[in-house]
Formats: structure tokens, C-alpha cells, sequence
């Protein structure tokens, strides 16, 4: 066995071990379809937090938003990261596939091309050509031409697909190592972006954790003060004067999806059925409408169509922050539905609640 087989066998040894890995336990070929990772139980040490001088409350609300806000774009890289690896290791297992699949055709090939030999050699070892000319048969002699051109052509159209087949064969190696690499890309990437977002998480609920009852409650209180006038202030815009509110048919699906689900727990990288991160909510609620967006809220801001604002209608996504870590759903009447952050459960805001960077409409 020459080299270049050895380095094929050994990729596709290892690629069906993969299959096995990623596909689970079973059928060794089945599609592989990866758990959501959810947050792992090892204590996390979060970062120094200080209260700012006399506790001043303001200044801890707008600490806990950095801190929230942080980890929303942290859970951006993870969902990113975690969809990446999906598709990665589908890639992988579809590569073993061709691998196994190529090995076996070469196989056939190299069996066929065997047979041959044997024939020949059970002939005496004498080529085709030699055995005609030493025939005195003259019809014999010309029958035996034109078998000789057919089996040069099926000789050279053999050799041809072996060569073929063994050009595939290497092609599927390498794509399959560079997809290893990118798969291992991904999952460091999703390890640090899971780990920034357990210590931002654990530093904002240290900080809460310092604060008494009433200072807990005055917080709660500033909180919706600041929302409030953030959505006063949007509202007294005037931009939804003269609103088109009305919603697809598909768009009232999403909606109603969207407000079935307030009360359940925000959970970073959740896409429910029992827990959601906000964009893992509106991708869900737009998929029970029977429309696929991508993944996160950046992605979704990226991909699909923008309106602007003043033309949004219930359904349309509203995505938020310079960055766009945030996304909810429009539902009307200045009003979003949306999962948060941790700590929060899936509830309704006024639309203008935080800073607004444009608005997406799925199904378009």
C-alpha cells in the first residue's frame, strides 16, 4: 500500500470515528444534530466590582447595564460561534461520508482492474495484440481488432476514474482537515465567549448582591424611571404619527408566538422551548410563523431587510445599541416584546425603551 493510500485510509478512519462522535450514539452515518451547550456548573470568579462612593444608585444601575450589556455581546459571539460549529461538524460528517464512499469506488475499481490481470495471466501472458497476429484465422483477425480497440478504451476509461476517484479522495482529506481547523476555531471561540459571559453575569449579580432591600427596590424603581423616559422622549418624536401598523398574516403568527412566551426565564444562549436569550426568541417566533432568520441579533440585523421606522409594523424586529446586541419584536402601539437578560423573564417595553439602531422585517 503506497503512501497517498495510507494517508486516505487513515483520514477516513478518522473521519467515520468522528461520524460516530458527532452523530451520536446509533447509526454510524446518521445526521449529527449537537445539543445547545448550556452554561457549565463551575463556580466563576467575577471580576473586582466597587459601589461606587455612598452607593449612589444611579451609578450602580448604569454599572449593571455595562455589565448586561457586555455579556449580550458575549452571547452574540456565543450563538455565532455555536451555529458555526454545527455547520462545521455536518460539514465533517459529509466529508466522512465522501471519503468512505470514494474508498469504497477505488476499491471496486482496483478489483475490476485485477480481474483483468488474472485473465491475462490465465492466457498465457500474452497480450491481446500478440495472441492476434498469431492467429491464421483472418476473420478471427479482424473480429479480434476491433475487441482489442474496446478493451484499450475500457482499459484507459478504468484508469482514468481510478485516477479520478483517487484526485477526489484527496480533495475530501483536505477539505476535511481545514474543516477540523475551523471547528476548533469555533469552539475556542465559543469557550471565551462563554466564559466573558459567566463573569460579566457574576460580577453584576455580585454587585446587586451588595445592596440592601430598599436599595434593592429603588433600583428596580430607577430602572423603569429610566425606560419611561427614554420611551417619553421617543414617543414625543412624533415617529408614530401616522403609523402603518397593519401586520402580515405571518407577522400577527410571529406575534402571537412572541407574547406566549412572557414569563419564561431569560437564559444566554437559550432558544427555548422552556427558556430564551433575545434573539433566540424572535428567531423561534418567526420560525413558528414558517420563516427562517439567522441566529443572532447581529446576524439578523445583517441579513434581513430594513425598514425604517416610521413604516414598522407589528412582527418587525427593532434592533438596539450601536453594536447590535439587543433585538426584540414590535407588537404595536410603541410596544416590543422582548427576552432581556439574565435575571429577567420575557415580557413586554415601550419600543423606545433603549437606544434604537434600526428596525428588520422577516418574511419580506
Amino acid at each position: 500500500m503506497g503512501a497517498g493510500k495510507r494517508s486516505l485510509v487513515a483520514a477516513a478512519v478518522g473521519l467515520v470515528c468522528a461520524i460516530t462522535v458527532l452523530g451520536g450514539a446509533g447509526t454510524a452515518f446518521a445526521s449529527p444534530a449537537p445539543t445547545p451547550v448550556r452554561p457549565m456548573q463551575t463556580p466563576v470568579t467575577p471580576p473586582p466590582v466597587t459601589l461606587p462612593p455612598n452607593k449612589d444608585l444611579e451609578a450602580v444601575r448604569e454599572k449593571l447595564e455595562a455589565l448586561y450589556h457586555d455579556a449580550a455581546v458575549a452571547t452574540d459571539a456565543y450563538n455565532a460561534a455555536e451555529e458555526q460549529s454545527e455547520q462545521q461538524s455536518a460539514q465533517i460528517v459529509e466529508l466522512a461520508r465522501e471519503i468512505v464512499k470514494g474508498q469504497q469506488r477505488l476499491a471496486e475499481l482496483k478489483d475490476r482492474a485485477g480481474a483483468a490481470a488474472r485473465a491475462q495471466y490465465r492466457s498465457g501472458g500474452l497480450p491481446p495484440e500478440a495472441r492476434l497476429w498469431l492467429s491464421d484465422d483472418p476473420q478471427a483477425w479482424l473480429e479480434g481488432v476491433g475487441r482489442i480497440r474496446q478493451g484499450q478504451k475500457a482499459t484507459e476509461g478504468l484508469l482514468a476514474e481510478m485516477t479520478r476517484t483517487q484526485q477526489d479522495l484527496e480533495l475530501y482529506a483536505r477539505d476535511a482537515s481545514a474543516q477540523w481547523t475551523r471547528l476548533e476555531t469555533s469552539r475556542k471561540a465559543k469557550a471565551a465567549a462563554q466564559t466573558k459571559i459567566r463573569q460579566q453575569v457574576a460580577a453584576a449579580e455580585k454587585l446587586e448582591s451588595r445592596l440592601e432591600k430598599k436599595e434593592k427596590a429603588r433600583l428596580a424603581e430607577l430602572e423603569r424611571e429610566a425606560a419611561a423616559r427614554a420611551q417619553t422622549s421617543w414617543l414625543s418624536s412624533g415617529i408614530l404619527d401616522d403609523l402603518d401598523a397593519k401586520a402580515t398574516e405571518q407577522g400577527k403568527k410571529a406575534v402571537a408566538f412572541a407574547t406566549a412566551q412572557m414569563g419564561k426565564a431569560y437564559e444566554w444562549g437559550a432558544e427555548g422551548p422552556d427558556t430564551f436569550d433575545c434573539s433566540g426568541m424572535t428567531q423561534a417566533a418567526w420560525a413558528a410563523a414558517g420563516v427562517h432568520i439567522p441566529r443572532t441579533s447581529q446576524e439578523q440585523w445583517a441579513g434581513l431587510p430594513h425598514v425604517d421606522v416610521k413604516d414598522m409594523r407589528p412582527g418587525d424586529l427593532i434592533v438596539y445599541f450601536d453594536d447590535a446586541s439587543h433585538i426584540a419584536m414590535y407588537v404595536g402601539d410603541g410596544t416590543i416584546v422582548h427576552a432581556p437578560r439574565p435575571g429577567r423573564t420575557v415580557t413586554t417595553a415601550g419600543a423606545g425603551s433603549m437606544p434604537i439602531l434600526g428596525v428588520v422585517r422577516p418574511g419580506a
